[in-house]
């Protein structure tokens, strides 16, 4: 290997660990809204409204720090306006509403589930739009990373199905897709839209739809300014609000946003599923929810399951007819084979 090439993979691997830690610390923070938000939901608020108050203290702390990070950030949502809508629209206010309506028909456990299925749509996706067949070993880390989410969620322990909820599931796990590659593309892609614009921009149209959505009627609102119980404390309902907007959104999304344009959609989907473990780490501490012996295991299975596709993905990019071709959607196929074959 020349020195050159040296020095490529060495970059390469460096935005890999920075990517990693980047998706795993978004993946942390996302996971760290259900208790705020069942908080504020057992003291009266409707789903829709605990949505509204996520998104929009969000956007209101995304746009305060982008105005001081990033000064020219409007400009850049103006020049991208129909990527940050549709980025709005779909990953930001699809995916909550879509998974808070499964809930509404099913069990916490089979939503969950149905929704990260994403990393299946995801691959396929891939596999499609390049051409290019992900390994085995990669279809070998879906499959185990699913499985060991089956295990931490314990869907198999009553849980309830009826097929309106099971369409609203397969929905979030569309929008949740869609977040991974819309995410991408606008990161490889968006000629100068950065991940905190995007973020910001994404944030102010998911709350603006959201809202829409629920003063005309079509979800219902309900709101209460009475105390909450988190971790077992009696605090205002400020807190929660605050801590929703803050760490499972503003910084939650900007972390997912960078840190997938490092990784690629595809692994990144997978880390993704790192949430569950989290969401159920932070039940543990925070409402004492403990975590069963099936849990402990899915999670060691899920952890096995990423790094099985990973290794799947560094072994395609070995493959020496495959050397110069990018294994992500990053150009279009015919693009990258002409540059290969020059």
């Amino acid at each position: 290997m020349t020195a050159e090439a040296q020095l490529e993979r060495g970059t390469a691997d460096n935005d890999f660990r920075l990517g990693l830690l980047f998706a795993v610390s978004s993946a942390l923070a996302f996971g760290s809204s259900g208790p705020f938000a069942k908080a504020l939901m057992e003291s009266g608020w409707s789903p829709t409204s605990a949505v509204i108050a996520r998104l929009a203290g969000g956007a209101l702390i995304m746009a305060a720090f982008a105005s001081v990070v990033r000064p020219g950030w409007i400009r850049e949502v103006a020049g991208h306006a129909r990527t940050v809508v549709g980025y709005g629209l779909i990953p930001i206010a699809g995916a909550q509403l879509c998974y808070y309506n499964a809930v509404a028909h099913l069990s916490v456990g089979v939503a969950l589930l149905l929704e990260y299925t994403a990393p299946i749509l995801v691959v396929g996706w891939v596999w499609a739009t390049t051409r290019h067949r992900p390994s085995a070993m990669t279809f070998g880390g879906v499959a185990l990373a699913i499985a060991g989410i089956i295990m931490v969620l314990n869907v198999f322990s009553g849980a309830q199905i009826n097929l309106v909820g099971v369409g609203w599931g397969l929905a979030a796990a569309v929008c949740a897709a869609c977040y991974f590659m819309m995410s991408n593309r606008a990161s490889t892609d968006g000629g100068g839209l950065s991940p905190i614009s995007l973020a910001t921009g994404g944030l102010i149209v998911g709350t603006t739809a959201v809202t829409l959505l629920g003063v005309t009627g079509i979800m219902p609102l309900a709101f209460t300014a009475d105390p909450v119980t988190i971790a077992g404390r009696t605090t205002s309902w400020l807190v929660p609000v605050i801590a929703l907007g803050l760490i499972p959104t503003a910084l939650a999304y900007t972390l997912g946003i960078v840190g997938i344009s490092r990784l690629k959609p595809r692994f990144a989907s997978l880390v993704g599923l790192s949430e569950v473990l989290f969401a159920v780490l932070i039940a543990w501490i925070m409402l004492g929810e403990a975590m069963s012996t099936s849990q402990v295991i899915g999670g060691a299975v899920v952890l096995v399951g990423l790094a099985v596709a990973r290794q799947g993905d560094r072994g395609e990019q070995a493959q020496p007819e495959a050397a110069e071709l990018p294994t992500w959607p990053d150009m279009p196929m015919h693009e990258a084979t002409e540059r290969a074959n020059d």
